[in-house]
């Protein structure tokens, strides 16, 4: 048996495991299609309607906040009309869904911004923005930052090393006092 240079001579057992096997040598899916995009429907929040390209009426399915609190607004296309559409290769990621009877048409949603519920954040921003939180929280960044930088940073405290929320309090109360021992030192008794 004669070896040229650069050929590799492997068990013939092993000579179609790639193409039962591996993924490398598998058949070439075709490229996912892509669909008509939720912004080429018509949305009329007035009347709180939706049209499709195809100029068919959706049916509005659900009218609510998800669990974020953002306001979202449901529609899904008919049956029939789906169905019969011209455009439901182009549209529907699965077109066939509208040839069952228990399958749905399209479906797409928009966000309802006039009807958004405030969340926490909002509350936050609110409080912090108004004349009475401006003047709290420049008070805050004088105080009592100082105070979380100087034990995080000169006192090496980036996380507790004690579990349970007791020991932890004992710890920050350690940390704490070493802090007000050190002003104490630096600074004397301001007071007198």
């Amino acid at each position: 048996m004669s070896v040229k240079l650069g050929e590799v001579h492997r068990d013939l057992k092993f000579n179609n495991q790639k193409t039962k096997y591996g993924k490398r040598n598998a058949a070439k899916q075709p490229k996912v299609k892509t669909v008509i995009n939720a912004s080429e429907f018509t949305y009329c929040p007035t009347q709180n309607t939706c049209t499709c390209p195809a100029g068919k009426r959706l049916l509005k399915t659900k009218d609510g906040c998800d669990s974020k609190g953002i306001h979202k607004v449901f529609f899904e296309g008919r049956l029939t009309d789906c169905r019969a559409c011209e455009l439901n290769q182009q549209c529907m990621k699965n077109p066939d869904a509208a040839n069952h009877r228990k399958g749905h048409g399209r479906q797409v949603s928009f966000i309802v911004e006039s009807k958004r519920e405030p969340t926490h954040t909002d509350w936050k921003k609110e409080r912090v923005d108004s004349e009475y939180g401006k003047l709290i929280y420049s008070h805050r960044m004088s105080v009592i930052e100082p105070v979380f930088g100087n034990i995080g940073t000169n006192k090496g405290l980036n996380r507790f090393s004690l579990r349970g929320n007791k020991k932890v309090q004992n710890q920050w109360k350690l940390y704490c006092l070493v802090h007000n021992i050190e002003k104490l030192k630096n600074y004397g008794n301001i007071a007198a």
